[in-house]
């Protein structure tokens, strides 16, 4: 198959639609009409660019309401096509891309349609020409690519083929085992778009939602599965209106573009003279290692207090760098003051901040060949200052997320460091429960695909929770065991706390680090008497919990004493307590799980109410 993109898809004037296509990777590309008539230079000079960058053009789309046209409305519909057919032949493709009519005008019926598609192929044929016919979802009559198969194949022209969409196919929730029936021949186009699960009519949501594979909750997966039956090797291409891609990086956008199809397909794209180079399956990681603080020495300091208060020890030393272990239960914190490091040219763009998170995981040689495949680039970092050879991918602003053989023996902590023979380990907290991170909502959506299709974790549905300056929109992804989770935040609001900690780290930034206790209230105990700074929780809080829960008045009490927050869902309850915010970017969420599979959205607008009064002094 041919990977192509549509010139939609993307920010920028043509020029630059183009160079960003062809450095992404792409054979293939889709002019849409916009973009062509809006180019400032003529038809040549735009076939000149695309033949110095190697691309095919492999569709010119879109061609509005043709079929089923009553006399005059029809004549010149026709005529329309023959000057598409003109333009088609300067641009150098054989392709017209011809969606379902919505005109008002138009007339019903399977039979008149296919007559016009039969007379558009016999002008197409003299042309050297091909038309692809499209379902819209919202189309007057055509709105199933069962129907549009239907008028296709009446045609019965070997110029007319079909253009099947996983939008308009998934809006119209239809089923997919007709696509079996289908030679792969007669398919002309494919263009595969994901987008959230939404109520909403069917053309709003596809000109404002749709997102590239991996990025929604379109079961897109089993699209391409049948798609392969039929026998199909034409362009697999992608079709998104998305505001966010149509506003934000150009490069960034088409790579993304360009891997999802990687991943939609399990393949790279073959050339010439090669098979399709499928990507390694890989186990999901098992855990979240470690994770990896970029800090100054004074910010250190401030640090080791609050680690000290919850519980943890400094249980090692880097035998030859600035660099510590704070160690509880599973749980590996390390802090980064090594100078030239990742960590403190990190530390000079965002502050202290997360840096780095190592994830445990299997055949570790197979996820980075998976990483190559989706030009996620692994990276060792520099030989002069990272000695321990752990291979990683660029995560979330550019963070690091490592990739931690599990039979790696001994590890390397015990390669590298100096252990506390003497260092005391406290019973309290026993394993990461899931890491959350702020981000614009670009980068939220290019997280999304990363950690599906590098990690195969699997997307929770998002919710909107209530902050005092506007709505934020997080999205939790989980392993399928529940072993790792991340969760991520985004708001378009200015003066949320979501946009605040954007501000303070200058870009995307952890904003809490949730650790898994089994005893809350020990937990919470221990931490009072170490006079550890909790995030308040306003007694209203409580006089409505006693109202939602069948829960004692000894329990309220003591979850009012301690500041902590609890929920409830079939599966079981949760507890959930909060440090103070540390220097005004992040804090540690203590949680302890009783079956609970969520991560307490109920209580979120609580937390982003109080952490807002606190960022505001």
């Amino acid at each position: 198959m041919i990977y192509s993109i549509a010139t939609v898809c993307l920010s920028g004037t043509l020029r630059q639609k183009i160079e960003a296509i062809a450095k992404a990777g792409f054979r293939g590309i889709e002019i849409f009409e916009n973009d062509l008539i809006t180019h400032n230079g003529s038809v040549h000079e735009i076939r000149s660019m695309l033949d110095d960058h190697g691309l095919e053009v492999v569709t010119y789309q879109p061609f509005r309401d043709f079929e089923g046209l009553p006399s005059p409305y029809r004549e010149k519909a026709f005529d329309r096509a023959e000057r598409k057919f003109d333009l088609m032949e300067e641009l150098g493709t054989d392709l017209l891309m011809v969606c379902s009519s919505v005109s008002p005008q138009a007339l019903g019926g399977i039979q008149r349609a296919a007559d016009d598609f039969h007379e558009l192929g016999e002008r197409a044929a003299k042309r050297n020409m091909r038309v692809a016919y499209e379902a819209l979802g919202w189309g007057k009559y055509v709105y199933d690519y069962r129907d549009s198969w239907e008028i296709v194949r009446r045609a019965n022209h070997k110029n007319v083929g079909l253009c099947l969409d996983t939008f308009h196919i998934f809006s119209r929730q239809t089923e997919l085992d007709t696509m079996l029936n289908i030679p792969g021949d007669r398919i002309f186009l494919v263009q595969v778009a994901d987008a959230p699960s939404l109520s909403m009519d069917h053309l709003s949501w596809s000109r404002h939602y749709r997102c590239f594979p991996g990025q929604g909750d379109l079961p897109i997966g089993q699209f391409v599965s049948n798609l392969h039956a039929t026998g199909y090797d034409g362009p697999f291409s992608l079709e998104i209106f998305n505001d966010q891609f149509r506003a934000g990086s150009t490069e960034k956008t088409a790579r993304d573009g360009y891997r999802s199809l990687v991943y939609a397909n399990r393949a790279a794209e073959k050339s010439a003279d090669t098979e399709a180079l499928e990507i390694p399956s890989v186990n999901p990681p098992s855990e979240v290692q470690f994770i990896e603080f970029a800090v100054s020495d004074n910010e250190k300091l401030a640090l080791t207090k609050l680690l000290s208060q919850l519980g943890f020890c400094h249980a090692a030393t880097h035998k030859r760098k600035d660099v510590e272990l704070w160690k509880q239960g599973n749980i590996h914190l390390v802090m980064n003051m090594e100078p030239d490091s990742f960590a403190q040219n990190f530390h000079q763009q965002h502050g202290v901040s997360v840096c780095a998170v190592g994830l445990t995981c299997t055949h570790v040689d197979d996820m980075v060949e998976r990483a190559k495949k989706l030009e996620f680039s692994p990276v060792y970092g520099n030989p002069e200052n990272d000695t321990h050879g752990i291979p990683a991918i660029y995560g979330p602003g550019q963070s690091l997320l490592y990739m931690v053989d599990d039979a790696d023996q001994p590890p390397h902590w015990e390669r590298e460091f100096k252990w506390y023979e003497d260092a005391t380990q406290h019973a309290f907290l026993n394993k990461v429960d899931h890491v959350a991170t702020t981000m614009s909502y670009e980068e939220m959506l290019h997280s999304v695909l990363l950690y599906r299709a590098m990690f195969s974790m699997k997307t929770m549905p998002t919710v909107s929770v209530s902050d005092p300056g506007g709505l934020v929109k997080s999205q939790a992804l989980q392993t399928p065991d529940k072993g790792v989770s991340f969760t991520l935040n985004s708001t378009q609001a200015s003066r949320t706390v979501s946009s605040r900690i954007l501000d303070q780290y200058a870009g995307t930034g952890v904003n809490h680090i949730a650790l898994s206790t089994k005893d809350i209230f020990a937990t919470a105990e221990f931490m009072a008497k170490q006079q550890t700074e909790m995030m308040p929780v306003t007694a209203n809080y409580y006089d409505d919990l006693a109202a939602r829960f069948t829960l004692s008045d000894e329990v309220i009490e003591k979850l009012k004493r301690y500041n902590i927050l609890y929920d409830e869902d079939e599966n079981g309850s949760f507890y959930q307590l909060y440090t103070s915010m540390f220097a005004g970017r992040f804090c540690f969420e203590i949680v302890q799980r009783n079956g609970y599979q969520g991560f307490g959205a109920a209580n979120s607008q609580m937390r982003l109410t109080m952490q807002a009064r606190e960022l505001r002094g």
